[in-house]
């Protein structure tokens, strides 16, 4: 499939659109669970600052101590990722949780006490990030008197692990959407292309004569373009139904000329000028050939090419007229053509290929001629050799040519192999020629009914 295929780019226009969105959502919802994530940790840290809060209390010699620390393993265990501390104000005495160890928290400064839960994240123990949760109260006088920073703060590395697990459960399921996703973009690309499909498959029945019109049973989107196709068939028939006619008068209007002129030559040849009135003929009939080539060019012009001709008929038709020349009259026949045998052609068509054979060979035989016939796959051939000199190989392809006479001795303009070729090849066949032993057969193949 090539970057030109419409199909091509819709897919790939989908499948780009879905990992862009995909990519997005990955994005979008990962945020969201982050956020999620600190909502919790909120809630578990604030829990944690109310608790050593509560447990604020005044030592013997008058110092701020903490009654009962919060109950969590992670306080007691140095660089747990679990941290509180407590900076009394003015007097700078500090209490922090064992998991700090050494370390002592730089706490930003709260220039109100508003008892408001401020968020921060600031530099840890062991190079670590923060996030951290800080109230600014004001101490009673049973406490002294004065403010108090206290602080609760947690590793965001576990909130960055929470982050990345949830990222790892999402991307498979993000990978599996994406996948489902491009192939509906492909089920739904082949049903919306599929009219284009039927357009084409159509074109091909008309091109090849199985049908005329493509229709209007097509989705609005494509009828107007079937429609305006079928406009221009009509008016291609209607040029060829003009043309017929244009062509029938010119067939009508030379018939009397050339009827005075064959019997003008017969008077020239009865007067003894033989030789002006031979080759007065010759030209004659080299014109008459001409007009039929192209009047029969214009009959084979219709695309409708529905239709199919019985072989057997069409030989009979043409020996019954040949056996009653000179030529037909000293030669044997010899036919073997089944009487159901038919090809996908105009039964005038085939007639007028079928004469020009069967005249060629009549011409050229000794002694006989012989017809025969039989299937070839999805074809139908038919052969016509006769026992005359034949054809070299070298100049078979010369005999085919139009207005070539590889004999100069008889009559004609040359056109007959010519015209053959023309009427089987319009109708999707092939002419052959091929040596015999003695003699030339000439092999019609047409597609079969």
């Amino acid at each position: 499939m090539s970057f030109d295929s419409l199909r091509l780019r819709l897919l790939l226009a989908g499948a780009v659109s879905t990992v862009l969105a995909l990519l997005l959502a990955a994005y979008v919802l990962t945020v969201l669970f982050e956020r999620h994530v600190e909502r919790r940790i909120d809630q578990e840290l604030g829990l944690y600052l109310d608790q050593i809060i509560g447990q604020i209390e005044r030592s013997a010699s008058g110092a701020m101590v903490l009654a009962r620390p919060p109950v969590d393993p992670r306080f007691e265990k140095p660089l747990s990722g679990l941290y509180w501390q407590v900076v009394q104000e003015p007097t700078g005495n500090v209490l922090r949780s064992r998991s700090l160890w050494d370390f002592e928290l730089q706490l930003p400064p709260e220039p109100t006490v508003d008892d408001a839960i401020h968020h921060h994240r600031l530099a840890g123990p062991a190079n670590t990030q923060l996030y951290l949760l800080q109230r600014r109260i004001e101490l009673p006088p049973r406490l002294g008197g004065g403010t108090a920073r206290i602080a609760v703060a947690l590793d965001t590395a576990e909130v960055s692990a929470a982050v990345g697990e949830f990222a790892a459960d999402l991307l498979p399921l993000l990978a599996i959407i994406g996948g489902l996703l491009i192939a509906a973009a492909w089920f739904q690309v082949s049903v919306g292309l599929s009219p284009l499909a039927t357009v084409r498959s159509r074109l091909a029945a008309i091109n090849s004569g199985d049908s005329r019109r493509l229709g209007s049973d097509f989705p609005s989107e494509v009828r107007p373009m079937a429609q305006e196709i079928d406009q221009l068939l009509d008016a291609r028939d209607r040029e060829l139904a003009r043309a017929k006619t244009r062509a029938a008068d010119l067939a009508h209007g030379l018939r009397t000329p050339l009827q005075v002129i064959h019997a003008e030559i017969e008077r020239l040849r009865a007067a003894g000028q033989a030789a002006f009135a031979s080759n007065l003929q010759t030209a004659t009939e080299s014109m008459q050939r001409n007009v039929e080539r192209e009047l029969a060019r214009v009959r084979r012009a219709d695309p409708l090419k529905e239709t199919s001709a019985n072989i057997s008929s069409a030989i009979d038709q043409v020996l019954r007229v040949i056996q009653r020349t000179p030529d037909g009259l000293r030669l044997d026949w010899l036919v073997e053509v089944p009487k159901d045998a038919a090809a996908r052609i105009d039964r005038d068509d085939l007639s007028e290929a079928v004469g020009n054979l069967l005249e060629n060979a009549a011409r050229h035989a000794r002694h006989a001629v012989s017809i025969n016939c039989g299937a070839d796959g999805k074809y139908v051939a038919f052969s016509v050799t006769d026992d005359g000199a034949g054809i070299p190989e070298d100049r078979r392809a010369e005999a085919l040519a139009r207005g070539s006479r590889l004999d100069e001795r008889g009559q004609g303009s040359g056109l007959g192999l010519a015209i053959v070729t023309d009427i089987v090849e319009s109708w999707g066949g092939t002419l052959t020629l091929a040596g015999a032993d003695p003699g030339l057969r000439a092999t019609i193949r047409l597609p079969a009914p």
